[in-house]
């Protein structure tokens, strides 16, 4: 049994460290605030080399992950230190993360691509997309980040800097399916009225969502009062045969490395404008309680960007595409795109339990919780795409 087994995934993994591979982390220099015996600024303390981390196999056959408890002696995990791991050979990975049990940290990787050279230093954006508090997979979140698309790469290096208990590292291996070189099918999305909005989704089948991953019994919600847009902040030099097994890989992080009953997001959208369905109900007219908006999940659905939009502008099809979800689902409910509305939060790291603020219909995930998502460049674009929502539903009651 491995600590990335699916029947352990809503347990604490730091507990099974012991029966688990762990990587050493050095002091290259410790905060005022860390004890007397911490070690000084200065270069790192070289760590040795482990033998190359082996992935545990899905049972599937598609692909493969590890979850790696990251150690550091005591007399240099105090706040404000900076640990750092030897750089590390590895199987095969493509997509990666921290999290932790307690505290706060800022975790810096970088890879090796799969043959080639080490690359350069990363942030890791902070988990911020996650689930309410009040329901039972918010009971269960890790603290952490959010997984980051590395790309096919065989070594890490990863570099925390703060004071966190028990970290963990995850390596996630999506694997190669035939069928994710190939264009999803429609899979019956394709509208039976000539002027609905539903436009195409590709189903969860089409990206290789294993459902036996997915726990528990979808919750629907009663109304969508919002739209609430975010970036996966997984990078955007991505190719459309990747998007399958980015999928796939954010998927196994949100289940089985964060323990929640399914991905986080209800829909996402490519940065070649293609739609994908996210979270279960988003293959058919099903809105389920999502796992994207801490606080505002209640009454809304996330649309997330696969991509990061802190620099980069976002094409024209990408806001075709959160525009054509919006669009869908603002109509359904009878909400204007374009105005505010006032929403009872159930408790973020902005606005407390029961407190009722008045936010745009479609908003930015930045709005409801304190982070940079979506992206400054994507948080500018949803001018337009408010303009690009309203102008569909009005075109569809010609």
């Amino acid at each position: 049994m491995t600590v990335s087994d699916p029947s352990l995934r809503r347990r604490d993994l730091t507990t099974l460290g012991a029966a688990a591979v762990a990587l050493p982390l050095v002091a290259l220099a410790a905060g005022p605030a860390g004890p007397a015996g911490a070690a000084p600024a200065g270069p790192p303390v070289p760590a040795r080399p482990r033998a190359r981390l082996r992935l545990r196999p899905d049972r599937s056959g598609l692909g493969g992950a590890l979850d790696v408890p990251l150690t550091a002696a005591p007399q240099v995990a105090a706040r404000g230190a900076v640990l750092r791991t030897a750089e590390q050979r590895t199987d095969r990975f493509a997509l990666l993360g921290v999290t932790w049990a307690a505290g706060t940290g800022r975790v810096r990787v970088r890879v090796r691509g799969v043959g080639g050279a080490w690359g350069p230093w990363r942030e890791v954006a902070a988990l911020r997309d996650l689930p309410d508090r009040d329901t039972a997979e918010g009971g269960r979140a890790r603290a952490g980040t959010e997984p980051l698309w590395a790309g096919d790469s065989d070594g890490v290096q990863v570099e925390l800097t703060g004071a966190v208990e028990r970290p963990v590292l995850t390596l996630v291996d999506p694997g190669r399916d035939p069928r994710d070189v190939r264009e999803a099918p429609d899979n019956g999305a394709r509208p039976k009225r000539r002027r609905s909005l539903r436009p195409k989704i590709r189903s969860r089948r089409a990206w290789g969502a294993k459902e036996r991953w997915a726990s528990g019994k979808p919750k629907r919600v009663r109304t969508v009062e919002q739209v609430h847009v975010h970036h996966t902040a997984t990078g955007n030099d991505y190719r459309r045969r990747d998007v399958p097994r980015i999928l796939r890989a954010i998927y196994r992080y949100h289940t089985k490395t964060l323990g929640w009953s399914d991905v986080g997001y209800n829909y996402f959208v490519d940065r070649f404008g293609r739609i994908w369905a996210g979270r279960r109900g988003a293959d058919g007219d099903r809105d389920t309680r999502g796992a994207h908006t801490l606080g505002f999940n209640h009454t809304s659905v996330g649309i997330a960007v696969l991509g990061s939009y802190q620099e980069a502008i976002p094409t024209p099809k990408v806001l075709a595409g959160v525009a054509k979800v919006a669009a869908w689902k603002l109509k359904k409910y009878r909400r204007d795109p374009l105005a505010a509305t006032p929403v009872r939060s159930h408790g973020s790291d902005r606005y407390p339990a029961g407190a009722v603020v008045t936010l745009p219909v479609i908003d930015g995930h930045r709005d409801t919780n304190d982070t940079e998502c979506p992206g400054q460049l994507l948080y500018d674009a949803l001018p337009e795409i408010r303009l690009r929502t309203a102008a569909r539903i009005k075109r569809s009651r010609r």
